[in-house]
Parts: structure tokens; sequence; C-alpha cells
């Protein structure tokens, strides 16, 4: 199965991009939701089976995804445990 990872950031999505085993796992950085969602959809166009999100699109985020791609495929993200919460918050104190 192709799987991605979809990273939300400060990035350029026609550069910031990698693959590994011969495209069958890849990685996007991605500046906007929408921008996510254009990825996503073609991701799925190009066969991908299953989409992981970084934690910065949280579950309302997830759903644009889910969303874009007519939960067709499996799309997950990126959280922690709860004891954690300080720590992230330490390292992402804008999000």
């Amino acid at each position: 199965m192709k799987f991605a990872f979809l990273i939300l950031g400060d990035f350029r999505p026609e550069a910031d991009r990698a693959a590994i085993h011969g495209g069958a796992a890849q990685m996007r950085g991605v500046s906007t939701l929408e921008g996510a969602c254009a990825a996503a959809q073609e991701l799925l166009e190009q066969g991908v089976g299953c989409i992981e999100l970084c934690g910065a699109f949280g579950p309302d985020g997830a759903r644009r995804i889910i969303e874009a791609t007519g939960n067709r495929i499996p799309v997950g993200y990126v959280t922690h445990l709860p004891e954690q919460e300080a720590v992230y918050r330490a390292a992402f104190p804008n999000d």
C-alpha cells in the first residue's frame, strides 16, 4: 500500500516533498489547509491508500481531508498523550 504524511507549516508545496521506496511512502509539506486538501486529492488519484497528518491539523483539519478524499481512504492525525501537554505547549506556544 502507498501512504503519505502531510505536514502543515511554512512550506513550499511544490518543492517541500520527498518519497522513499519508489514513491510508496511520501511526505509533503503544505502551507494551508486548502493546499492540504488539494494535495490529498492528488495523492488519492495517484493511488495512495492511507494519509497521515501532522498534529497541527487537529480533528477539524483531519475532517477536511476526509471530506476532500471522499472518505475513500483512511486519514489519521498525530496526537500526543495528555501527560505531555505542557511539553507540547512549551514547544509549540503559538498553536
